[in-house]
């Protein structure tokens, strides 16, 4: 006698030999929200910390408060950098003419003047490293890292902006109350604990 085989809950999808494409990323049925491809792999993401999407809330709205008319401020969509990179910036500022309706589900790197990055104990290693290097490889002219600091676990925004020559992005600003800035327009918002907890 043998045993009947035991079915899977999930079938997960079996990647291609030279790894998928971003129109995989598009038409793959079934991959959960917010899958990012990386290097041809897709990447899922984690449940995130209040932290997380709090902070995302504050860069939201005081982003909102102040972008000129040609601009728009975007959370969580897919950026496509390459043919084998999707990933999804946590905020993204485009060029309002790349807005092309409600059912969009991505921006071109060309169309993207700001990403940002909020640091999730999942995602370090993709924050910090590989997601700014292909950012800038891409031509995105400006990055923020935002990130959990200190006893009180206040948020701390990094601010970086492309240098044309070597692709390469360079700190220019280490933001812990206020986040003060003239690019890629101007900015002025507070970032405190007390004004994450007001949301």
């Amino acid at each position: 006698m043998t045993a009947e085989p035991v079915k899977a809950a999930h079938q997960w999808p079996v990647p291609p030999q030279d790894g998928y494409t971003v129109d995989d990323l598009f038409t793959l049925p079934g991959l959960p929200p917010h899958t990012e491809l990386i290097d041809g792999s897709l990447v899922f993401v984690s449940p995130q910390r209040n932290f997380h999407t709090t902070v995302i809330d504050l860069l939201m709205m005081g982003l909102r408060r102040t972008v000129p008319a040609e601009l728009k401020v975007r959370r969580e969509m897919t950026v496509v950098l390459d043919r084998r990179n999707g990933p999804e910036p946590d905020v993204s500022v485009v060029r309002a003419e790349a807005i092309t309706g409600l059912e969009q589900t991505r921006y071109q790197a060309s169309d993207v003047l700001l990403a940002v990055e909020v640091v999730s104990p999942d995602s370090e290693a993709r924050d910090r490293e590989s997601k700014p290097q292909k950012y800038a490889a891409a031509g995105i002219p400006n990055f923020w890292l935002v990130e959990m600091a200190g006893a009180d676990k206040h948020p701390v925004v990094r601010v970086y902006e492309l240098d044309p020559l070597s692709k390469s992005y360079k700190l220019t600003g280490i933001h812990h109350d206020r986040l003060k800035t003239g690019v890629p327009f101007t900015i002025d918002m507070d970032i405190t604990l007390d004004a994450l907890d007001q949301l």
